[in-house]
Formats: structure tokens, C-alpha cells, sequence
């Protein structure tokens, strides 16, 4: 296992480069990460220690299947290198380096939930309408500009008097205090705080060139202005950084990625070799020419064309539908076969460009009795979990008054906003004797929580949570649903035990680093089976059987955002080439001839991108409801019958 001459050439030549920059182009299924994986056993097989190299990606899942494969060609017991992702590492650097950024290591990393909230609180400050001014918005604006490298006196001078970037840098100003007071760091914080830190800090900056002699940086067509600073600092001067990436498979420009630091990585790193990886492990040859066909127009790429040694695979399906409700009986009934006919339900996937597709989409799903999973719920999301993750951040850090608040009222104790305002300005003493008993008790428990949290494997914290919060028997006592809640609360105890290794407290702050870091992809590990419902940008980096891209209609996929003016024409075929490049065996292109938009049914074109393909790759047919009362009569105006 792990023999580099189960490589192709062009793998091979990726891994065996030691010394300098180098740049691996990676088509989809093209094997990147097993470029990755080899190559970092080939440096510790050439002498390279583990703890010198340095490996980042993007999702949790994705660092935590890359540590399982490092893992599986070293071998059980010794040393791995640091493999996880740009925030963990920010998190990591900022915990170490706590006291020089005004925190303690116990400091919390904000959920967006937590950082909405707190926008919403310095809106309310500065008198700002959120039914105007949406306050993700105001969230998504700072977040760019923090990921662009910007200070808030940065984005002050640059805004100046123009009427939204102003608005945006006073809340702003009003939300970092408000971050700074709760002892905090915001999910950009992380990164920007860190690359501030080691461009101040020279010392500090070398202490990790030295200890990361070797970096290797998957996706790196998806870094935005502070990831690319933080790459180049930590590469210094011996320039051993290995960046693997696909410029075609560039589709988040919206949060900040700049394809572009991939195009300039020869520039940026002259003499830097460069490898191409063409051959495609995953899917038919028909599905790559058809992707190959699709992505050729755009002209901000590195050259090049997927090939396989795979079959050359049926032909692509499209199918019209004379409305929504069609095409998702089409989906439906079309997976129950597939599944039927022997296909496992988890290798199907139905992708779509919107999140609102989803709702008729899961309706057919429930009319047809097929089993689904609509990626982006996460685990960390439920209620119950945020709860137990309030007590341990309140246990962590007293300055975390959002924290206090919600574990406050898990369960209800009688402690109102007014108490917990009188505790945050520091009056607890000005409190009536019996509500100075209630927040006593509180305390005492957030005290013997702080005390496990020292002492216990991360595991027995959550147990010690559950007993000592009172939330144990309060669920016991509960509905149907309080019981489904106490089995979740239960998972989140077995998840705990993979950081039982570490001691304490550093299994739980590697617990909430990961919480708080999660990604909608980090659904899937919830071992449901059933058919795959997911945007298409959720799907990045997945791959199944068979798969259908729904609502192929022109301004809905390409879509013609909503004032979005950074969603060009070429990241639309992009992220049309990243959906035909999740499937290895089939792919349903499905478009609905009318489309209930806003409440009001709409004539629709299909989308380009269908003509991109030639015909001798397509099959195409028609599909009208065959399954709905009246045969869906009902659902439509008359003039469509």
C-alpha cells in the first residue's frame, strides 16, 4: 500500500518533486488527493519529519478524510503531520498566541448564528431598520471585506461617504466591539487576526516557517486575499509550498475566492514546476466529453481535457417537463427505479441551483415513498446541541454573555433579560436575595463545568454537562421529540470520544473548534441512507452514481442571482462542469418548461448550457405528471392544457 508506482506518470511526477514551488492542475476525479497523500508519504519516506509539513483544505470533511488516508500509508502509531483546515490552523495560531491578541485561549469561536445575533444588536444600536438592511447581508459584506484583508480603519477610509459601504463600517464598529467584549474571534477573525499577527510579529512568523518546512494546499483556486497571504508567509523563503487546484472548479467567488491565485502562481512563484493531471478516475467517457464540451468556452482556464480509461457509458438523459411539479415526479420516480433496480439510494444525488427547488423536490420524494436527505441540515445546528455548547463556552469564558443568556433558560431557571443585563454590567450584587440564589446556582454549575472541563476526556464533559445542566432530566421528562433530542444529545457524546485522546481542556476546545467550523457538508456523516438533495455548491467535492441536475432554465441555472453583480457568466459553467462531474455513471439533465416563480407561473427557456453538449451524447425525452390527482391539473392554469 502506498507504492508511488501505482501512480500514472503525471501523478507520479507530482509526488516525486521535493524541493520548491510546485503547482498540480487536477481535472475532476483526477486523483488529487492521492497526489497529496503520496506525496507527503514520499517526504517523510526522504526524511522530511512528520511535524515539518503542513497540509490544508477547505472542509472539515474533506481534512478529515485526507488525515484517515495519510493515516492508512503511514501507518498505525507514529507521528502525523498537521492536516486540517484554514481556520483550524488560524485557531490553532491564535489559541497559542492568545495573550498578544488581547484573548485568552479559552476564547469563543462565533457560529454564524452567534455573529448574526450580535449584528443584529449593533443594528439595534445604530438605529438601523434589519427589515431595510437584511442583517446576513451586513454579516456577508463584512465577512468580504475581512477575507480581502481589510481592517475595519481600512474599510473606513475606503468606504468613505458612499451610502451602503458607510452603513456597513458602522455596524461593523459596533459589532467588533461588541465580538472584543465577549472575549471572541469571528469565523474571519481567525485568518485575518493571524495573518496581522505574523506580519507584526516576526519571530513568531519564523517559529512557523521552521516548523512547517513543507506546505501543500489542496483547492487552491478557493483562497481568498488572507488565505493566499497566509500561504505565502508560511512558505518564506524555501517556497516548499505544493498547491493542487482546478481553476474550473472555481465557484465561490461570492465568498471571496479568487481564482485568479491559481492562474498567478507562476508569476508569484517563478521556476515553479508544473503539473497536469487529465485522466479521470471517476466518471464515463461520455460524461467527460460532455463536461469537456461545456467548460472549453470559458477562457479564464488553465487548458486542458478529462480523458478516462473508464467505459464509454450511456448517453446523458435530458428531459422536459411541462412544469416544477413534473420534473420532481420525474426525479422521483426515476430514483425509485434506479433503486429498485438494485442501485444503493446514498449514490443518488439530485442537485440544484437554488435552495427553493427543493421543497417540490422533497415533495415527490414523500408522494413516491423514496427514502432522501437534504444536505445543509447539520447536527451542529439542532437546538439541543447549540445548548450544551453554550454551557461549555459560558464555562470557558465569563466574558461570553450570549452564551450565559442561552444556557440561562436551558432549562428555564426564571432568569430573565433584565437579571442578565444586570449581570453583564456587573451588578449582580444590586439583585433581590431570591434571584440572587437563582444566578448563584447558575454559577455554581458553570463552575463544577469549568472544573470537569480541566480535569475530564472531552466525552465525560458532555456527560458531566448533561447531569449537571439539568437538560438529562428535563428531556427525560419531555414530549416524544424531547427524547429524539436526548438520543441527539447522546451522538454528540459519542462524537466527543475521537478527541478523548487529547487531555484536558484540549479535547473540547478541538470539539468546539469543530463545531464551530462545520460545514453543511459535515451533514452527511449522519449515517442516514436515502437519495442525495443538495445545491449544487453543496455537492463540491462529492461524487455518486447517478445524478440529477434539476431546473436547467435560462436565469435559473445560469441564474441571474439577485443584484448580485459578481455572478458571471463563466463561474455559472463552471459550476455547471462541477455538476456534471459529481457522476460516474449517469446524469439527467431535467428542465421544467413553466415555473412557479414569486406566485406566478412563468413561461421559461432551457438553459444553454444544454446546447454546450452535442447531440449524439444526449437522449432526450418528455415527462408530464403522471402521479397527482387529475394529473396535476389542479397545480396549473388552464390555458397550459
Amino acid at each position: 500500500m502506498g507504492d508511488v508506482e501505482e501512480l500514472n506518470n503525471e501523478q507520479k511526477e507530482a509526488v516525486l518533486h521535493t524541493d520548491g514551488p510546485l503547482l498540480v492542475v487536477a481535472g475532476a476525479g483526477a486523483g488529487k488527493t492521492r497526489v497529496i497523500t503520496y506525496r507527503i508519504k514520499h517526504l517523510i519516506d526522504s526524511g522530511i519529519r512528520p511535524e515539518n509539513i503542513l497540509a490544508i483544505t477547505f472542509t472539515n470533511k474533506a481534512a478529515r478524510e485526507m488525515r484517515e488516508r495519510v493515516e492508512k500509508l503511514l501507518g498505525a502509531g507514529g507521528t502525523l503531520p498537521t492536516v486540517g483546515t484554514f481556520h483550524s490552523l488560524g485557531a490553532n495560531i491564535c489559541r497559542a498566541h492568545a495573550r498578544a491578541l488581547g484573548r485568552t485561549k479559552y476564547f469563543t469561536i462565533l457560529d454564524r448564528d452567534e455573529s448574526i445575533g450580535l449584528i443584529k444588536e449593533a443594528m439595534r444600536s445604530a438605529n438601523v431598520d434589519e427589515k431595510r438592511f437584511e442583517p446576513k447581508k451586513i454579516l456577508g459584506a463584512i465577512s468580504r471585506a475581512k477575507g480581502d484583508g481589510f481592517s475595519l480603519s481600512e474599510y473606513k477610509a475606503e468606504a468613505g461617504n458612499e451610502f451602503y459601504p458607510k452603513l456597513v463600517a458602522g455596524i461593523w464598529e459596533k459589532y467588533q466591539a461588541l465580538v472584543n467584549k465577549a472575549k471572541a474571534f469571528d469565523f474571519d477573525d481567525l485568518l485575518l487576526e493571524t495573518v496581522k499577527l505574523l506580519k507584526r510579529e516576526p519571530e513568531i512568523l519564523k517559529n512557523y516557517q521552521d516548523l512547517f518546512k513543507y506546505i501543500l494546499i489542496d483547492e487552491y483556486q478557493d483562497t481568498n486575499t488572507v488565505q493566499y497571504d497566509l500561504a505565502r508567509l508560511l512558505a518564506g523563503e524555501k517556497k516548499n509550498l505544493c498547491v493542487v487546484g482546478d481553476v474550473d472548479q472555481s465557484i465561490y467567488s461570492w465568498r471571496g475566492a479568487d481564482f485568479e491565485n491559481l492562474l498567478r502562481f507562476e508569476q508569484d512563484f517563478p521556476g515553479a514546476k508544473v503539473v497536469l493531471l487529465e485522466e479521470n478516475y471517476r466518471s464515463t467517457q461520455t460524461i467527460l466529453t460532455a463536461a469537456n464540451q461545456v467548460i472549453s468556452k470559458n477562457k479564464k482556464r488553465h487548458e486542458k481535457n478529462l480523458f478516462t480509461k473508464n467505459n464509454e457509458g450511456e448517453q446523458i438523459s435530458l428531459i422536459a417537463n411541462l412544469s416544477e411539479l413534473a420534473e420532481a415526479d420525474f426525479v422521483a420516480s426515476e430514483a425509485k427505479k434506479l433503486i429498485a433496480n438494485g442501485e444503493v439510494a446514498s449514490n443518488v444525488a439530485v442537485l440544484y441551483r437554488a435552495n427553493f427547488q427543493s421543497r417540490v423536490l422533497e415533495e415527490a420524494m414523500l408522494r413516491h415513498n423514496v427514502a432522501y436527505q437534504v444536505l445543509g441540515t447539520r447536527f451542529f445546528e439542532r437546538k439541543e446541541v447549540k445548548d450544551v455548547m453554550a454551557y461549555l463556552k459560558a464555562a470557558l469564558n465569563d466574558e461570553d454573555y450570549a452564551s450565559l443568556a442561552r444556557a440561562s433558560g436551558t432549562p428555564a431557571r426564571g432568569i430573565g433579560k433584565v437579571t442578565l443585563a444586570k449581570i453583564a454590567a456587573g451588578e449582580k450584587d444590586s439583585l433581590p436575595s431570591a434571584m440572587k440564589q437563582k444566578v448563584g446556582e447558575l454559577f455554581s454549575t458553570l463552575g463544577q463545568i469549568k472544573l470537569a472541563l480541566e480535569t475530564k476526556i472531552a466525552s465525560e464533559v458532555i456527560k458531566s454537562i448533561l447531569m449537571l445542566s439539568g437538560l438529562e432530566s428535563s428531556l427525560k421528562k419531555g414530549s416524544e421529540d424531547d427524547l429524539e433530542r436526548l438520543e441527539n444529545l447522546r451522538e454528540l457524546v459519542t462524537l466527543a470520544t475521537k478527541y478523548d485522546y487529547l487531555p484536558a481542556p484540549d479535547g473540547i476546545l478541538a470539539l468546539l473548534e469543530e463545531v464551530a467550523l462545520a460545514s453543511e457538508q459535515d451533514s452527511l456523516n449522519e449515517k442516514k441512507d436515502g437519495v442525495k438533495l443538495m445545491t449544487v455548491h453543496a455537492a463540491k467535492g462529492l461524487e455518486f452514481n447517478d445524478v440529477f441536475i434539476t431546473g436547467l432554465e435560462q436565469d435559473l441555472f445560469p441564474h441571474v442571482g439577485f443584484g448580485e453583480s459578481d455572478r458571471d457568466e463563466e463561474e455559472e459553467r463552471r459550476l455547471f462542469y462541477v455538476a456534471i462531474t459529481r457522476a460516474r455513471k449517469k446524469v439527467y439533465l431535467c428542465y421544467a418548461q413553466t415555473r412557479a416563480l414569486y406566485g406566478a407561473r412563468q413561461v421559461t427557456v432551457p438553459s444553454e448550457f444544454i446546447f454546450d453538449i452535442s447531440d449524439d451524447l444526449l437522449e432526450a425525452s418528455e415527462h408530464h405528471l403522471n402521479n397527482l390527482p387529475n394529473g396535476g391539473k389542479s397545480y396549473l392554469p388552464d390555458i397550459f392544457f
